[in-house]
């Protein structure tokens, strides 16, 4: 049932799993009279092993939800999300507002001293067209390292942050950024700043490393603004398991306030 438009005060956010958690975080800070409402797609993660259809397919349930329940403006906390489905849920609800998550091409070029950027991406980010783009456009002559992460996400989500296995997956793929000679790295993906200390070990204290999570969360507080306030709340909602998500919360983030909610598309 649409929510009474006289009602909608909401920001909607939603991430393959918990990797938004750290944008969520962010719009708390920026935005601590404002509800939000998280949707952790537990079930169906990680994206980056997915096909574009599926994660369209499944970017469209979660945003008509959030907009039934009162979202004027979705947050996608996923570049995975982003590169194949953002372009598509504007044209479906153009009277909606979407904040796409996307590598900052742009402050590593600026950033960098070498010219030499390295990208630490999800599978589908790396692979996807408009990744490419954003590295035609933005890139500037600098040579671009990408490297898709497969499994890392699937650590994470399992709150498995410090395993010696997590770090020889990270060892290897910030390898070829190394062999590269990169002085900035990029994470591409919003579950990798939660290992944040594994980057950088493996990187070393000379590159330079970016995460993206503060700049979606500015932008989105920016046009959040034209939004009369509403008073203060966080929902959050997972399509996997909700006890699982608590405890995940509580034990990563130290946030007990929320209590999860289970969800599951239309007709699922």
């Amino acid at each position: 049932m649409q929510t009474d438009p006289s009602q909608r005060r909401e920001i909607g956010v939603f991430d393959s799993g918990v990797g938004g958690f750290t944008v969520l975080r962010e719009l708390r800070t920026l935005l601590p009279t404002a509800r939000l409402r998280y949707l952790a797609d537990t079930a169906y993660a990680p994206y980056g092993n997915r096909s574009p259809e599926d994660i369209r397919a499944r970017s469209f349930a979660i945003s008509e939800h959030l907009i039934e329940r009162g979202a004027d403006l979705i947050v996608i906390a996923c570049n995975t999300a982003t590169a194949h489905a953002i372009e598509a849920l504007r044209a479906r609800w153009p009277d909606r507002l979407f904040v796409g998550t996307e590598p900052g091409i742009k402050p590593a070029v600026a950033a960098s001293d070498n010219g030499r950027i390295g990208l630490l991406a999800t599978p589908a980010t790396a692979a996807s067209a408009r990744l490419r783009a954003l590295i035609e456009r933005h890139a500037g002559g600098h040579a671009v390292t990408v490297q898709g992460c497969a499994g890392v996400v699937d650590h994470i989500e399992a709150g498995d942050l410090d395993s010696a296995e997590l770090q020889a997956l990270v060892e290897r793929y910030c390898a070829p950024l190394l062999a590269a000679g990169v002085d900035t790295a990029l994470l591409g993906c919003t579950h990798f700043p939660l290992i944040e200390p594994l980057w950088r070990a493996a990187l070393g204290p000379r590159v330079k490393l970016l995460r993206i999570e503060t700049a979606v969360a500015r932008r989105a507080a920016d046009l959040w603004h034209s939004v009369p306030a509403a008073s203060a709340a966080l929902s959050v909602e997972t399509s996997g398991s909700p006890e699982r998500l608590q405890a995940w919360m509580a034990a990563v983030l130290g946030w007990r306030e929320a209590a999860v909610e289970g969800w599951k598309p239309s007709g699922a």
